[in-house]
């Protein structure tokens, strides 16, 4: 039970800190047009997120049982996390698209979004599912948790972590916990270390 509680805590804080970027993207995107294309984009970088997310998941889950992706995802999430941190708090907050002084093209403003979707989508699911590890329940409400959080809550939480960066800090220390977890978990997966029999849940 603790277990759960634990794994669920961990999906809930990525999906806070990994969801901003995404959710700040899309809005910085339909910011440029007017409010009935502007609603329109916004539903387009929610599709995306959600079929992106669902797709990565399915192979990530499947990609997991192997020792040597584990340890790979692992060091990718460590990777995310130094990125992350530049983009909350370095000076540049997030990687944002040109701004320009008339309406773009919407099919432009359509494939700008799901871009970012395809690009965030993957670092999202590779967290998420390494925290779920195989509970198929726990990786679904990480999913949707995370569809919910790009339309709603993340721009919220955004603001928040620039105000107080400690917000921030703990979705980072998540993030690096999960990787430590992958990596370890494949290390014992090859025989290269050995994990007590009492701790290999965590792993």
């Amino acid at each position: 039970m603790f277990e759960d509680y634990f794994i669920l805590s961990q999906i809930i804080i990525i999906n806070v800190i990994m969801s901003a970027d995404n959710a700040i993207i899309i809005g910085m995107i339909a910011a440029n047009f007017a409010p009935k294309h502007r609603y329109q984009i916004i539903m387009w970088g929610l599709l995306g997120a959600l079929v992106f997310r669902i797709i990565f998941a399915v192979f990530a889950s499947y990609l997991f049982g192997f020792a040597y992706i584990k340890i790979f995802g692992g060091l990718l999430l460590v990777w995310i996390v130094n990125d992350l941190r530049r983009d909350l708090f370095e000076t540049k907050k997030i990687k944002s698209p040109t701004k320009v002084s008339k309406e773009p093209s919407y099919i432009q403003g359509v494939y700008k979004v799901l871009f970012a979707d395809l690009t965030l989508s993957f670092d999202n699911v590779i967290a998420v599912a390494g925290a779920a590890k195989n509970n198929i329940n726990l990786l679904m409400f990480g999913l949707f948790l995370s569809v919910v959080l790009v339309g709603t809550l993340a721009r919220f939480f955004a603001k928040q972590i620039q105000n107080y960066k400690w917000i921030g800090y703990l979705g980072l220390i998540a993030i690096l916990v999960v990787a430590l977890q992958l990596i370890i978990g494949g290390l014992d997966d090859l025989d290269i270390i050995s994990i007590n029999e009492s701790f290999k849940k965590f792993f």
